[in-house]
């Protein structure tokens, strides 16, 4: 199983109902991606975060289909221009000690196959973990 959580830092100017409509998209996620097994979307507690998003994979290839699916696509446009900080990391249980490297290269390809996407990650604040060379 792969655990791939993002922590989310809204920017201090953004309305309270885009906020809802980014989360709402994101519970989309959850609920209509295949891939995902299960899925939590709620306030961050315990650090510098407002708000965080956790979704269960059964293997690297459903990991694949959920970076993959045009739905997650949709909520990059319209969530990261909204945030200011963002972490994204993962947990496994996976014993391929390629794994680590596997995880790396989808996120490389899918910034590099998207300038589009590559921008909004480059117009955060911050940006650290899985999606991130050496991260």
């Amino acid at each position: 199983m792969i655990y791939h959580q993002i922590r989310l830092a809204m920017r201090p100017d953004v309305p309270k109902d885009k906020v809802d409509e980014a989360l709402g998209l994101l519970r989309r996620m959850g609920q209509e991606i295949d891939a995902v097994e299960h899925w939590a979307v709620g306030r961050d507690i315990g650090g510098g975060f407002d708000y965080g998003a956790l979704f269960v994979v059964k293997d690297i290839d459903a990991y694949h289909a959920y970076m993959h699916a045009p739905l997650h696509r949709q909520v990059d446009e319209i969530g990261l221009p909204l945030v200011q900080n963002m972490i994204s990391q993962d947990l496994t249980d996976d014993e391929d000690p390629e794994i680590a490297d596997k995880i790396r290269k989808i996120h490389a390809d899918r910034f590099a196959g998207d300038p589009a996407l590559a921008a909004l990650i480059e117009g955060l604040g911050s940006y650290e973990g899985s999606g991130v060379p050496n991260g």
